[in-house]
C-alpha cells in the first residue's frame, strides 16, 4: 500500500485530502512544516509528496530544491493557492512532477497522484500522444507538428481530455467537469469558446464536433474520411 507524505498546515485541507486518499486504498501521514516534510521526504518511507507552498517555516519551493539538490526523485504534486503562471512555471522547472492550485477537485488530485506513482512503478511515459499532437503531463508544454505551442491551463486540460479519449464523444457537461471541476449555468458556452481557442492552437481539423452530442478528437489527430 503506498504512503502519501501531505504537507499542508491548514488542517481543514490536510484532514480532507488525508480521508480521501484513505478512502483510495492509500495510507497519508500529514505534517505542517517544510522541516518535517523534507525529513520525512528523505527517509525513504513516503512513494509520494503532495506539497503547499506556503508553509510555515520554509516554504515548499525551498522544500522542493532541497530535496532536487539532494538528488531525491521523489514525485512531488505541488498543491497551493498560489495560481499565477510564474508559480506554475517556477514549481514544474524546480522538479515538481504537477501543479495544482486551490481549490480544486479531489477525484483530479487523486487521479494524478494515481498517475505518478504508476509512472514511477512501470516507467511509463508521462507524455500523451495522438498524430503529431503530442503533450507533456510532466513539463505542461505542447507540440503541434513538432513546434512548441503554448496553452493556457484551461487549454492544456482541456487538452488532455481529449487526448485521453481520441475518437470518442465528450459532451459539454463531460467537459465542463474534468476541466473547470464544477457545474456551469447550462446555457454557458465556456467550453464551444475554449474548443475554439484549441482550434486556433492545434488546427481546426483535429476536433470534430458532433451535432447535439458535443466533441472528439479525431483519430490519429485528423478527421476520418
Amino acid at each position: 500500500m503506498s504512503q502519501i507524505l501531505i504537507a499542508e498546515d491548514e488542517e481543514r485541507i490536510a484532514s480532507f485530502i488525508a480521508k480521501g486518499l484513505r478512502s483510495a486504498g492509500y495510507t497519508p501521514v500529514v505534517v505542517g512544516t517544510g522541516r518535517e516534510a523534507y525529513d520525512l521526504a528523505q527517509s525513504g518511507e513516503v512513494d509520494l509528496l503532495v506539497l503547499d507552498l506556503g508553509l510555515p517555516d520554509q516554504d515548499g519551493f525551498t522544500v522542493l530544491r532541497r530535496l532536487r539538490e539532494a538528488r531525491n526523485s521523489l514525485p512531488v504534486i505541488i498543491l497551493t493557492a498560489r495560481g499565477s503562471v510564474d508559480d506554475t512555471v517556477a514549481g514544474l522547472e524546480g522538479g515538481a512532477d504537477d501543479y495544482m492550485a486551490k481549490p480544486f477537485r479531489f477525484e483530479e488530485l487523486l487521479a494524478r497522484v494515481r498517475l505518478r506513482l504508476r509512472s514511477e512503478a512501470t516507467g511509463e511515459s508521462t507524455v500523451l500522444g495522438s498524430g503529431s499532437v503530442t503533450l507533456d503531463l510532466r513539463t505542461r508544454r505542447a507540440r503541434v507538428d513538432g513546434s512548441e505551442v503554448d496553452l493556457s491551463a484551461r487549454e492544456f486540460a482541456l487538452a488532455e481530455a481529449f487526448l485521453r479519449n481520441p475518437g470518442q464523444v465528450l459532451s459539454r457537461e463531460q467537459l465542463l467537469s474534468r476541466v473547470w471541476g464544477y457545474d456551469f449555468d447550462p446555457g454557458s458556452n465556456v467550453v464551444d469558446v475554449y474548443v475554439r481557442y484549441l482550434r486556433k492552437k492545434l488546427g481546426a481539423e483535429r476536433i470534430e464536433t458532433v451535432r447535439g452530442m458535443g466533441y472528439r478528437l479525431a483519430e490519429g489527430g485528423r478527421p476520418e474520411v
